[in-house]
């Protein structure tokens, strides 16, 4: 049977992170979940963690209604519960990572400051098939389909399973019971929030994010996504780009 670690950035409380834990079990998975203590969104891949003399603590959680599903509050960040699931700590490693349901899309190049993808990178990087899904709230959400979100994102890991280990996707569902269908998409330029500085005195700045005013580049996860579908896209860990830098230093 496929293990499967359920992390996120918002914190193993989250709706989401249940959800998608529910959905994935319902599908004959070895589900784990682990998950941070707090919100840790816009964390990336980091690893810092609380910690006292080296050693990070570690919560065991009876989760309402996933009272079969081995739940872990972790005092740290998602990048850092990928990582050290990959090195045993909640039991064998895991097949897979799946990451979220995130409270909010996570699109574009952006990604990169995203928990949520954060985790799904980690676990790629040391063998494991990753997977980071979010829902697109928008900034004043009503209602959250997060089960629809959640067994969309579910609906996916049998293809994901076909592709070699360390394969990670980004997978972002419209806040919809219902949905266009689901296409493969390259990221947009930026995300679809962007930060301003918005305050800036001797001892602080202040940042506020708001919605970037422009359309979404066309044939883009941003635009797909605002478009109705659901959208995935593969994304690289890590990757080494030949630059010739040192010949043409020599060359100088």
């Amino acid at each position: 049977m496929t293990r499967l670690l359920v992390t996120n950035d918002d914190g193993i409380d989250s709706p989401g992170l249940h959800a998608l834990a529910l959905a994935l079990q319902g599908r004959g998975l070895d589900v784990t979940i682990a998950a941070p203590v707090t919100q840790s969104s816009g964390s990336s891949a980091s690893i810092m963690a609380e910690n006292a003399d080296g050693r990070i603590r570690v919560d065991k959680r009876t989760l309402d209604g996933l009272e079969e599903i081995p739940a872990f509050a972790v005092h740290g960040g998602p990048g850092l519960i990928a990582l050290i699931a990959a090195r045993g700590a909640f039991g064998d490693p895991s097949d897979l990572v799946a990451s979220g349901v995130n409270h909010g899309a996570n699109v574009g190049r952006a990604i990169l400051h995203s928990g949520t993808v954060g985790a799904a990178l980690t676990g790629g990087l040391n063998g494991a098939w990753g997977m980071a899904v979010s829902l697109d709230v928008g900034l004043d959400p009503t209602t959250f389909h997060w089960a629809a979100a959640a067994d969309a994102a579910a609906d996916l890991v049998p293809a994901l399973l076909q592709h070699p280990r360390g394969t990670v996707i980004n997978v972002n569902v419209p806040n919809a019971s219902e949905f266009r269908g689901v296409v493969e998409a390259e990221l947009a330029p930026f995300g679809i929030v962007q930060t301003t500085l918005t305050q800036q005195d001797e001892h602080d700045v202040r940042l506020a994010v708001e919605d970037l005013p422009r359309d979404p580049a066309p044939g883009s996860d941003a635009a797909h996504l605002a478009a109705g579908w659901i959208t995935v896209s593969g994304l690289d860990p890590v990757s080494h780009v030949p630059l010739g830098i040192v010949a043409d230093a020599r060359a100088s």
